[in-house]
């Protein structure tokens, strides 16, 4: 069914776009980008995660002074939702990243282009707000990669956010039986002007994953030198544990995406928001932390904040908008979030992002 032109009477909170999607997108497509990894137990565990959390509200707080707004990297953020960067989203909209862009210009957000976008830096960025930052995926032409940063700096992107969790994926068990297989009108549009690395003979006995798959993996040599190619501020996607992160901090990385891609990673890894607070114990409570991966709702933004980020990424949220309703789809996606955050907050005692912290979490004695 093709995008509608309107907001749905059925959206009453923002996870609603999650279940309207199916209607709007093919049951492979639906399955593709719903997946996780392998037996999608980490995806499954992200959202564990955030049920598992109870909140624990304040009585006779003043909120009528309210308000979402923060700095983060030298930058002033309206309200903590970001929308994290996501492949190929021609997928679900002719239109993909470009009405995505227009969503975010119109609320405010801040936009993470994916390097595997289905429409490119060039043309996705002019829609954009202010708040605009690159993804990059290390390419295994250092030539490319540094074309990537250059086109990322050109079109005013205020932040490199660099994915090293990914440098091998395995599709989720569940698209792979639902048939599902990439269309030939959706391509990675911001590399189509490079030459695809050239296929790897193998000697025999050499494995295709650790000499195949992986021979072009990013390293630590790989980090440094991009670090000595931009002026940028640089964040590391795909943290979870605390002594990664300490060591990308002494690095001189500018922060850190707390993710683990969604469920697209391991299978296996921990739920993003179990390992967070030990992340932020680990960096101290000056360092910028964003989580990612199991965002559905206000409520679960607030739960991110309280356990230690000072933003959070929402994932499959914005293309489930997006196929339903296009950019208008996703601006309301959005502020529906902004509302829910609002209420969840107003409701708990916390008028600004300030006053959300681990004492708004619940434990029992025996969690303690």
């Amino acid at each position: 069914m093709a995008a509608l032109n309107s907001i749905p009477g059925e959206v009453h909170c923002a996870q609603d776009y999650e279940i309207l999607a199916r209607h709007f997108l093919s049951e492979a497509d639906y399955a593709y980008i719903a997946g996780g990894c392998g037996r999608d137990s980490t995806l499954r565990a992200n959202r564990e995660a955030f049920d598992s959390v109870r909140l624990w509200p304040r009585l006779l707080r003043d909120v009528r002074h309210g308000h979402l707004a923060s700095t983060l990297l030298g930058h002033a953020l309206p309200h903590p939702i970001m929308l994290a960067p996501l492949a190929y989203q021609t997928l679900a909209h002719p239109q993909g990243e470009i009405d995505v862009a227009r969503a975010a210009a119109a609320t405010d957000s801040c936009l993470i282009l994916s390097t595997l976008s289905g429409r490119s830096i060039e043309e996705t960025m002019p829609h954009a707000g202010e708040a605009r930052w690159f993804q990059l995926y290390f390419q295994a032409d250092q030539a490319a990669t540094l074309d990537l940063v250059r086109r990322a700096e050109s079109a005013a992107c205020q932040v490199l956010v660099v994915t090293l969790d990914t440098a091998i994926k395995l599709p989720s068990l569940g698209a792979l039986r639902s048939g599902f297989s990439m269309p030939a009108r959706v391509v990675a549009a911001n590399l189509t002007n490079y030459r695809a690395p050239a296929q790897l003979a193998l000697a025999r006995g050499q494995s295709r994953i650790f000499q195949g798959a992986m021979a072009g993996a990013p390293n630590l040599d790989d980090l440094r030198w991009l670090l000595g190619q931009t002026r940028l501020p640089i964040v590391v996607k795909g943290v979870l544990h605390p002594e990664d992160a300490l060591m990308l901090k002494a690095m001189g990385i500018a922060g850190l995406v707390v993710s683990n891609h969604g469920g697209r990673s391991l299978d296996g890894a921990p739920a993003s928001l179990e390992v967070l607070p030990a992340i932020r114990a680990a960096v101290g409570p000056g360092y910028p932390l964003l989580l990612d991966s199991g965002v559905r709702s206000g409520t679960d933004i607030f739960r991110g904040l309280a356990a230690g980020a000072n933003a959070v990424l929402v994932g499959r949220l914005q293309v489930y908008a997006l196929a339903v309703a296009g950019a208008l789809g996703v601006a309301h996606m959005l502020r529906l979030l902004r509302e829910e955050l609002e209420a969840c907050m107003a409701q708990a005692g916390c008028a600004t992002l300030a006053d959300i912290g681990p004492q708004m979490i619940y434990r029992n004695k025996d969690e303690a």
